[in-house]
């Protein structure tokens, strides 16, 4: 490609801005995907404060992380794992 191609393409490309943003404007079009655009953002936002808010707390109340220990040590306790040996158990 010359070096007139492509200055004609630059140029006709700012031509076609300028006209987006001048008397060529179309705010049906051009509004309306910005508030598309918007409205997904918040969307996303808001799905991430949810999940954020959930994995925090979880849907009981209680946080996921004293949940997982509290279970951990039920388990631990069910199967001896980790407790000091008593007189009884000669292992």
């Amino acid at each position: 490609m010359s070096l007139l191609s492509v200055l004609s393409q630059t140029s006709s490309m700012f031509q076609n801005f300028g006209l987006q943003i001048g008397p060529q404007y179309d705010p049906l079009f051009y509004d309306v995907m910005i508030y598309i655009f918007g409205t997904m953002l918040f969307g996303v936002f808001l799905l991430g404060a949810i999940s954020f808010w959930l994995r925090r707390k979880g849907l009981g109340g209680q946080s996921a992380k004293e949940k997982w220990t509290q279970e951990l040590e039920k388990y631990f306790q069910r199967e001896q794992i980790g407790l000091m040996p008593d007189e009884k158990h000669h292992w």
